[in-house]
């Protein structure tokens, strides 16, 4: 498996202390701006831009490493029923906020739910 050096130069800079001529701020340049101009469409980033397929196969690569270094979570039955448990009542807060108001007015509404 590939390891990454997190220590690697990056962006070709030399390794060591930084100076002025290595690490200067880059010139802040500005493009003249016409209201005609529309600004540029959003293009997908990082996952979003990758192939479906890719993405999958990363994933499914990082599954596999997280149960071989111990590090991945297993649910048992009993977080599962929790787990499932919260979501409903979380999904659910608006209806029953909903039917509590209406159970107060005694009025209900045509409305789905």
């Amino acid at each position: 498996m590939n390891q990454i050096d997190n220590n690697a130069p990056r962006h070709g800079t030399p390794p060591g202390p930084p100076n002025e001529e290595t690490h200067a701020d880059p010139p802040v340049t500005t493009a003249p701006t016409t209201e005609s101009e529309a600004p540029k469409p959003r293009r997908p980033r990082g996952f979003a831009a990758m192939d479906r397929k890719l993405v999958t196969e990363l994933a499914r690569k990082g599954g596999k490493a997280a149960h071989q270094l111990g590090a991945a979570h297993e649910f048992n039955s009993d977080e599962a029923r929790e787990a499932g448990r919260k979501g409903g009542l979380a999904s659910h807060v608006k209806r029953r906020a909903r039917d509590a108001a209406e159970a107060q007015n005694g009025t209900k509404s045509g409305g789905q739910g």
